[in-house]
């Protein structure tokens, strides 16, 4: 089973075909969607930021420190080492998190409505020893965000034939328009062959990913703006992102560098009423030694925190979700 390619030209025209949709999202599918033939600007974009990410990772200690948020339980600005993954503190990875949509009234809601939940609604921090970083970082996640919002149309027109009662343009509000909407700059670190990130569902609507960027951290010289992309892991092309399919069988998918993907997540799954599946997916390091380390963006669309997902708020979701993660 392979992931299903449309070019963006047929998102932006909405002629992708429902079948289609469903051969990406359905019930015997891997859920997940590969958009081809992007704006010119993307490939540029992906490495200027994908570039930054090696850099951000190997910035002093008491720099990155100074981007920890305790208070937001680490998931605003640089966070590693303080993901609960039940067996221990995760170490293998690097995130740096901010919000991608910024509105200023949906933000002070936002706060005033769920003043206890900083994790949520604390605003973004940015490295100022880093020239360029937020403005990269927000142009490309929003780039992301405006192509997930013409494959939420397609989900609408979906839900639209296809469930009773379904509210128009409700997960292209819900992309265009949420300030809940969370952005993950990743690096993860060279690693003996351990898995990088375990299996899990995503919590949102659609997370959208760039293409990984494979580094050779031996190449790499301290002061160099750009780290020296890989065409793929010299040990083994297995490596990377892996979907556990609707029969359980693991199934790897590599997203070509031009293209963006975009999963599905619960609250998608939620308001399709089980048509559409969240994915269980997981991220392989490879095999064979070396100094290889991975670099790569997910934008995680979701609904604002007061919206209702099929009976409970997203904050509420979220909530009992990532409870003991954080």
């Amino acid at each position: 089973m392979t992931a299903v390619t449309v070019p963006y030209s047929s998102l932006k025209s909405q002629t992708i075909p429902l079948s289609t949709l469903e051969s990406a999202f359905g019930p015997s599918s891997l859920g997940i969607i590969i958009i081809s033939d992007l704006p010119p600007s993307y490939p540029s974009l992906r490495s200027r930021a994908l570039n930054f990410s090696n850099t951000l990772a190997h910035l002093p200690p008491s720099t990155l420190s100074a981007l920890e948020r305790p208070s937001a339980k680490y998931s605003i600005g640089w966070s590693r080492g303080k993901e609960n993954l039940g067996t221990g503190y995760d170490e293998l990875k690097g995130s740096f998190y901010f919000h991608p949509v910024q509105n200023a009234a949906l933000q002070t809601k936002a706060r005033d409505l769920y003043p206890d939940r900083e994790e949520m609604v604390s605003p973004n921090i940015w490295p100022a020893s880093l020239p360029g970083f937020e403005e990269s970082l927000m142009t490309l996640s929003n780039l992301i965000v405006d192509v997930a919002a013409e494959v939420a149309k397609a989900c609408d027109r979906f839900g639209q034939e296809n469930i009773e009662g379904y509210r128009p343009k409700l997960v292209e509000e819900w992309v265009r328009g949420s300030v809940a909407t969370k952005a993950r700059l990743l690096h993860y670190y060279p690693s003996g062959g351990e898995e990088w990130c375990g299996s899990h569902k995503d919590l949102g609507a659609l997370t959208g990913l760039t293409a990984q960027m494979w580094v050779d951290e031996s190449l790499c010289h301290q002061g160099e703006e750009e780290a020296r992309e890989l065409d793929a892991h010299p040990n083994d092309p297995t490596a990377g992102l892996w979907i556990v399919d609707r029969g359980g069988r693991h199934v790897h998918v590599d997203i070509p560098r031009d293209c963006l993907a975009f999963q599905t997540g619960e609250a998608l799954e939620r308001v399709t009423k089980g048509r559409f599946k969240a994915v269980p997916h997981y991220v392989t390091a490879g095999k064979g030694g070396g100094q290889i380390a991975r670099n790569t963006l997910a934008v995680f669309t979701q609904p604002n925190l007061w919206e209702n997902v099929d009976g409970v708020t997203f904050a509420d979701l979220a909530t009992e979700r990532l409870k003991g993660t954080l």
